[in-house]
């Protein structure tokens, strides 16, 4: 059975409100911009590496172009940027839980790389359940924004026995996405030896030097390439303590900003 997916206008809308949330920023030539580490292998080729280009806007033009978005659509604009502790920049999309999120943020990413050339992009999750729930989105909506866009994008789940594609993530010139789920990467070894717990030896992976990865860690390769964070369920992966090891773990990929996609609301 092949889906087959209606446009919707409040998903287009939201697509186009995060784009516009840049307007004045240059499209990337798509140039590599950064040679990929190759740890032991440095000295025996060089490997050239696509990531996002910096937002050259000032966070006051940003944030004048959010609340030109805000004002048209009838909401209180806000008075400054939204900065959070080991997350960044960070944009907030609300939508109602059946409206179709994972839909909306993977058109955002299409928007962001037509208007932007913006190209890398990391999807974190709560859960592995969710994880799996949003891969196989991806799966079935590829067809659908090929043919919108005319191009296809990349996309795999993170696995820590399977480190060679965060190389094709940061050496390929392409649109490419890694969805992740939290647990996958908020435990780092210093933080478990110091209070005396069990290492989790898969979560502390992305961020140790690995003889099967060039002695590289697979974190700096991907910070490289300063991902555009996409948050989905931020109540869940971000929690209440501004200090905990999610946020902190974020961080670490460097990302050019955060969209933060919640369907779960707090009063």
């Amino acid at each position: 059975m092949k889906l087959r997916y209606k446009h919707q206008r409040f998903q287009t809308e939201a697509a186009l409100a995060v784009a516009n949330a840049f307007t004045g920023q240059p499209k990337s030539d798509g140039q590599s911009d950064h040679i990929v580490d190759q740890g032991v292998h440095q000295d025996l080729f060089v490997v050239k590496g696509f990531g996002n280009k910096n937002v050259i806007l000032a966070p006051e033009a940003v944030c004048e172009n959010v609340r030109a978005i805000q004002t048209e659509h009838g909401l209180k604009p806000v008075e400054q940027l939204q900065q959070l502790q080991g997350v960044g920049t960070a944009l907030t999309i609300e939508m109602e839980t059946g409206t179709g999120k994972t839909y909306t943020y993977i058109k955002t990413m299409y928007e962001l790389n037509a208007r932007y050339g913006w190209t890398k992009f990391v999807v974190v999750v709560p859960s592995i359940a969710i994880r799996e729930g949003v891969l196989k989105s991806f799966e079935s909506m590829q067809e659908h924004f090929a043919q919108e866009y005319g191009k296809r994008m990349q996309y795999f789940m993170y696995n820590s026995k399977q480190l060679s594609k965060i190389d094709a993530f940061a050496s390929d010139a392409g649109m490419h996405v890694m969805i992740i789920n939290t647990q996958a990467f908020n435990a780092s070894m210093n933080e478990e030896k110091s209070k005396g717990a069990r290492p989790d030896k898969a979560a502390r992976i992305i961020f140790e030097r690995r003889d099967e990865f060039g002695s590289r860690r697979p974190i700096d390769v991907l910070a490289q390439t300063h991902p555009i964070m996409i948050i989905d369920e931020p109540q869940s992966v971000l929690g209440v303590d501004k200090k905990n090891k999610t946020r902190k773990g974020i961080a670490m990929f460097k990302p050019l900003f955060t969209l933060l996609y919640s369907a779960t609301h707090r009063k």
